[in-house]
């Protein structure tokens, strides 16, 4: 009678291969997501200023830092692999050229909704003079390049070869879509939208650049329209 070789156990055959880095990354990633949601909030900190200040750069370690690790220690990949490059220069200038008008006036239109100002700035503080909202923007942008290594670098960059490029776009879609629950339903559509453009533009330019500088903008033209006008 011979000896069949045992069959692993689908979970663990999925942790083997091909398997393993699509794997890890759909079990971490909203390992990371809840554990910034629920314990990076801004309200988690106390001190509406620090606490913002706290949520951002949770989300930088969070959602940006820790996938960077992953990438490198774990999957010993290059980090240009998943749009931490300049990718086509042309097009990565020319992209946030072409939207970045769009993105300012969305955050115009986004101020004049009353539900949206009561939730922005994340950091109360930052009209309260030109230094404290220069120092509001320096922090944000830590945020948002967690936000867009997390979302169009480790999941849609990550997930590519394996789900191909459109089912990557509509993960990463989906995830940082569910984030937005609480939000206004303005803010948490639009997510969506947003997701699929910064998306595309990822894959067109090869980098999260341009993404990453529009979002930024999106976000800081707001906070400035909702502070100063």
């Amino acid at each position: 009678m011979t000896n069949r070789p045992e069959t692993p156990h689908p979970m663990l055959a999925a942790f083997r291969g091909d398997q393993f880095k699509p794997t890890v990354i759909l079990l971490v990633s909203p390992l990371l997501m809840l554990t910034w949601h629920y314990f990076g909030a801004p309200d988690a900190w106390g001190e509406p200023a620090s606490g913002a200040v706290y949520s951002f750069l949770a989300c930088l370690l969070l959602l940006g830092v820790v996938p960077v690790l992953i990438v490198k220690l774990a999957f010993r990949e290059r980090l240009a692999d998943y749009g931490v490059r300049w990718g086509n220069r042309r097009l990565t200038v020319r992209s946030f050229l072409l939207l970045a008008p769009a993105c300012v006036l969305a955050a115009y239109l986004a101020s004049c909704d009353p539900a949206t100002r009561e939730v922005y700035p994340i950091n109360k503080s930052a009209g309260s003079s030109p230094v404290a909202f220069a120092l509001h923007a320096g922090t944000y942008l830590l945020f948002y390049a967690g936000w867009e290594f997390h979302f169009r670098g480790f999941l849609q960059f990550g997930l590519r070869d394996k789900l191909g490029a459109a089912n990557a776009l509509l993960v990463q879609v989906m995830a940082s879509g569910l984030l937005h629950i609480g939000k206004s339903g303005v803010e948490a559509f639009a997510a969506i939208g947003g997701g699929i453009l910064w998306g595309v533009v990822a894959y067109r330019t090869r980098s999260l650049l341009s993404g990453l500088l529009q979002h930024f903008l999106l976000g800081i033209a707001l906070d400035w329209f909702i502070c100063y006008l």
